[in-house]
């Protein structure tokens, strides 16, 4: 006789049947021995880790109070870094919107552009904004313009990308009805492709230019203008203070700009 236990033994549910645990309990193991392999592969010199509180509560002491007596000079490095995000946030819809176009697989004019497209995009991601400034600090020297240049550079593929696969999400069906009026390739895309895109390209700009501002506050370490030159000297002439008061502006840089992108797209979207 069967007992009632092993019936309902046999009745309960699991999610995942023996081979399947099996295999997530190996994926976990895996995942374990490349953390601890990576953990001990970079020599961390875990006497400096121990003594951060120590560091971090010295720090702290020597940065406070603030020091206000540049806050003149940090405003002005503020609203310089505030124009190098914008203007390179404008330059770059210039570039991101031919690259989103022969980038999208239903625009495209052949497959040789898609790649193309597709390569300015992965290329422009791939570089870090700082990677980009050093470059154009090398090419043009220190300032603004180094700045602009990296900032624009890195924006290309993050708007183009995002721009293409709007794109490509779009409804075909009025596409195809102006194409069979016979209306042109330009006016299929100002008239079918454009208005369903709209939504999509302000949302995107307007977060890139967010995600701008916080770039551009760092630009100044390798001597592309904005607040972070005044930031490395203060570091490199050990004026706590003044790394506090520059801190604190940077962070109610941020705090504006984030409550400003989302007026905007209140008021746009």
């Amino acid at each position: 006789m069967v007992d009632d236990t092993d019936l309902l033994a046999d009745r309960i549910w699991r999610r995942h049947n023996p081979k399947q645990r099996l295999i997530r309990y190996g994926v976990m193991l895996l995942t374990l021995m490349v953390v601890v392999w990576a953990v001990s592969d970079i020599d961390i010199f875990w006497p400096w880790v121990w003594d951060a509180p120590n560091q971090i509560s010295s720090l702290g002491a020597r940065m406070w109070p603030p020091d206000p007596t540049r806050l003149a000079e940090i405003a002005d490095a503020m609203i310089e870094t505030v124009h190098i995000a914008t203007l390179a946030t404008m330059l770059t819809i210039f570039i991101a919107l031919p690259v989103s176009y022969i980038a999208a697989q239903n625009t495209t004019p052949n497959r040789a552009c898609l790649w193309l497209g597709r390569f300015i995009q992965v290329s422009s991601r791939s570089v870090n904004t700082i990677i980009w400034a050093l470059l154009f600090v090398a090419i043009f020297g220190p300032g603004v313009l180094a700045g602009i240049l990296a900032i624009m550079f890195r924006s290309v593929g993050f708007i183009g990308k995002l721009m293409g696969e709007a794109i490509e999400e779009i409804d075909r069906r009025p596409v195809e009805a102006m194409e069979a009026t016979g209306a042109s390739k330009a006016k299929v895309i100002a008239y079918a492709v454009v208005p369903q895109v709209m939504p999509a390209f302000f949302a995107i700009v307007i977060l890139r230019w967010d995600i701008n501002i916080r770039e551009s506050t760092v630009l100044g370490l390798v001597g592309a203008g904005g607040i972070g030159v005044i930031l490395q000297g203060s570091i490199d002439t050990f004026a706590w203070p003044t790394v506090a008061t520059i801190l604190i502006a940077i962070i109610a840089l941020v705090l504006v700009g984030e409550a400003v992108t989302g007026l905007l797209r209140r008021k746009v979207l």
